[in-house]
């Protein structure tokens, strides 16, 4: 047993989001890949999907784990997910920064720490 945890789970819940920029899937790879950097994670790979009639889906895959992202730009909503066994204070620090990439005019965040015995 052990009291250090598995990691951190940060749920990003943002909104007031400009439709053009959460339709973009360029735009959103960009965002989420300079998310990891700012964390300081090595990116594995990213797989983003384009939904119809309009919205991204995708997955940066990261050597410390992931992040996600689903957009409703006609809400100028999204809900990203990062969970990182690395650093927790460097992927909080990087979270406004993705907002603010985003153009969120609002946020919410919710941090879950992961591990039985944590």
């Amino acid at each position: 047993m052990t009291d250090t945890p598995l990691g951190h789970h940060f749920l990003l819940d943002i909104a007031g989001a400009p439709f053009e920029v959460l339709d973009d899937l360029v735009v959103i790879e960009t965002a989420l890949v300079e998310t990891a950097g700012k964390m300081g994670a090595k990116v594995l790979g990213t797989h983003l999907h384009r939904l119809l009639p309009q919205g991204i889906s995708g997955i940066v895959v990261i050597s410390e784990s992931h992040l996600t992202i689903h957009t409703w730009p006609e809400r100028g909503e999204a809900a990203i997910d990062i969970f990182s066994c690395g650093n927790p204070e460097r992927a909080r620090a990087a979270l406004p920064l993705l907002a603010e990439r985003l153009q969120a005019g609002r946020s919410k965040l919710l941090v879950i720490t992961r591990g039985v015995d944590a």
